[in-house]
């Protein structure tokens, strides 16, 4: 067999590799998709969307598989899932990139005479709880041998030991929550996924919509377009080792405090 055919024959019977993107229906996980398309990262890579008119459902690539997911409904996440388990693939990369800070009505809280337990519960549901019942439903992809990360998209506002202004209950506080779900989650994935590494990252203020009411006080060199901020987060991730699984890092690679 001389080297040309016995590349093919390894490309034909060597396990696809494989990596998901929830949230890539608008901003960050929309960028996410677009770069790790470009860069030539995966074989096949899964996105998850919500809105049906997202630009997603443009994109015209034969690696890229579609699928609608509500991460606040459990068994949306558990049909994504066993879609995934489908393909004989070995999923390397996950990023979540689903969050809420405004909605409609839904505004963050400027004190405590602005809190809602409604509003709040909504702040968990998308920010923290959805994150780590990805993480349950996935842990049996990532028990193979390979290199594999399981990152989320949190914020700096949640850190407890950085809060010097207050205000943002919901967001702050969800996002706390998500930081330690993620934490929890790096300790039990040791044990049963030993080659997973689990990361929250804080990627900087970046101008999606999710930010854009928010914006009038950030000076221009601190605000990132979000092609800069994934080829920054990207940048992270490429250079994460097992010792990193647990921490929480911004968008320049430093360790940011809980």
């Amino acid at each position: 067999m001389n080297a040309t055919l016995r590349e093919r024959f390894i490309d034909l019977h060597r396990m696809a590799i494989a990596a998901l993107i929830t949230g890539a229906g608008q901003g960050i996980g929309l960028e996410f998709v677009r770069q790790l398309l470009q860069r030539d990262r995966s074989d096949l890579l899964y996105a998850t969307y919500r809105n049906p008119e997202s630009e997603l459902l443009t994109f015209r690539d034969d690696r890229l598989r579609c699928l609608p997911m509500d991460i606040t409904d459990e068994s949306q996440i558990a049909s994504v899932i066993q879609k995934i388990q489908t393909d004989p693939s070995t999923l390397e990369l996950v990023v979540n990139c689903v969050g809420v800070l405004h909605e409609g009505s839904m505004q963050p809280e400027k004190s405590l005479r602005h809190i809602h337990s409604e509003q709040l519960l909504n702040y968990f549901q998308v920010n923290s709880i959805g994150a780590v019942l990805l993480a349950k439903h996935i842990q049996p992809l990532l028990k193979h041998q390979n290199r594999s990360i399981f990152a989320t998209i949190s914020a700096k506002v949640g850190s407890i030991g950085d809060n010097q202004l207050g205000g943002w209950y919901g967001y702050r506080a969800s996002k706390a929550a998500l930081n330690m779900f993620m934490k929890t989650t790096a300790i039990e994935y040791k044990r049963t996924c030993p080659k997973a590494i689990v990361v929250t990252l804080h990627p900087g203020t970046t101008d999606t919509n999710l930010s854009r009411p928010f914006q009038r006080n950030v000076p221009p060199e601190k605000l990132f377009s979000v092609d800069r901020t994934v080829e920054q987060l990207l940048t992270v991730l490429d250079g994460l080792q097992a010792r990193d699984s647990g921490e929480f890092f911004s968008w320049n690679g430093d360790r940011l405090p809980w």
